[in-house]
């Protein structure tokens, strides 16, 4: 990327933050520099996601590289701005606190923290821009799907013992479960200003992972279940359908080539010609049977629709 979009930052929000909550002096321009190092690591993920893409993804990745942008800074101010409506008990003392006030306060605080765990999500989509996923098509799909979950289940052990050490020795030095590389990471991730809390891993980082675990053990029983799945085609009036589990495609065979009007209702259901299978085809899925449900032309002969016919089977894939 030739230059990156840098948004402007709140200094004088920041200040009375920092005033409002720090015996502490507050360092003109420390806002801006913090928020200005997150982009920075931004834009080289986004620099190093383009250097293993085709150039036909770039753009999507700059658009994904200043939404993160404009929307730090926008979150950023956000907080500074909610940390400098009631000052910390520490400041002003208990006597005639205004509660209510804090508790407003925190639960602005709460949202703001809900958009930031956003935000850092778009991280995520920079590094899956171009790179599929792990594919319903591969043979080893829940072969992978299985290391990745060995991976993520790892990682979530991991930041939970590295955060147990920390709360024990209050220090990361040490640590048996980081490598020196690491824990350097992870102090000068713990100096920064968006790092809220003082535990190594904070709390979204731990519930993001968790979500994701979840997730692949999800699509792992799905597809363990599509792999025992039985599905039957059918012939109607013009031709027939077969279900390719190989291939993983529900193929439309035509005796001969079928008129325009309804090449174009295959096309918005989602079906494709495919010159290889000489056959009009999509995902074997259970939208593809209920697709053909709505497509009059693909009645069966026996007069029951699509899923009627999978439901019939001993074992059936709807």
């Amino acid at each position: 990327m030739d230059s990156v979009n840098y948004y402007t930052i709140n200094e004088d929000a920041a200040r009375r933050a920092k005033e409002m909550n720090s015996f502490s002096n507050y360092e003109a321009g420390s806002a801006t520099e913090g928020y200005r190092k997150m982009v920075d690591k931004a834009a080289q993920l986004a620099e190093e996601q383009k250097k293993r893409t085709d150039p036909m993804y770039h753009e999507k990745i700059d658009r994904l590289l200043d939404a993160y942008s404009r929307r730090l800074a926008q979150n950023m101010n956000s907080g500074y701005e909610i940390d400098a409506r009631v000052p910390s008990v520490l400041i002003c003392g208990p006597a005639n606190f205004p509660t209510r006030k804090k508790e407003k306060q925190n639960a602005a605080r709460d949202r703001n923290m809900q958009e930031w765990r956003e935000i850092q999500g778009i991280l995520d989509k920079i590094r899956g821009v171009g790179i599929g996923g792990i594919s319903s098509d591969d043979p080893d799909a829940v072969g992978k799907l299985k290391a990745k979950l060995d991976s993520l289940e790892e990682e979530q052990e991991t930041m939970k013992l590295v955060n147990a050490y920390f709360r024990e020795k209050d220090t990361l030095d040490g640590c048996p479960f980081l490598t020196q590389e690491q824990t350097e990471k992870l102090k000068s991730d713990m100096a920064s200003s968006w790092h809220y809390g003082k535990a190594p891993y904070l709390p979204w980082q731990l519930s993001n992972n968790g979500a994701e675990i979840r997730r692949v053990k999800q699509r792992i029983e799905e597809l363990s279940k599509k792999a025992e799945a039985v599905y039957v085609g059918w012939e109607f009036d013009g031709g027939h359908v077969e279900p390719c589990k190989e291939d993983n495609r529900l193929r439309i065979y035509f005796e001969s080539k079928p008129e325009e009007d309804i090449r174009s209702e295959l096309k918005s259901s989602g079906f494709k010609w495919s010159p290889k299978a000489g056959a009009w085809q999509r995902q074997l899925t259970a939208n593809a049977f209920h697709a053909a449900d709505r497509l009059a032309f693909l009645r069966p002969l026996t007069g029951e629709s699509p899923t009627d016919l999978q439901k019939k089977l001993k074992y059936p894939a709807l």
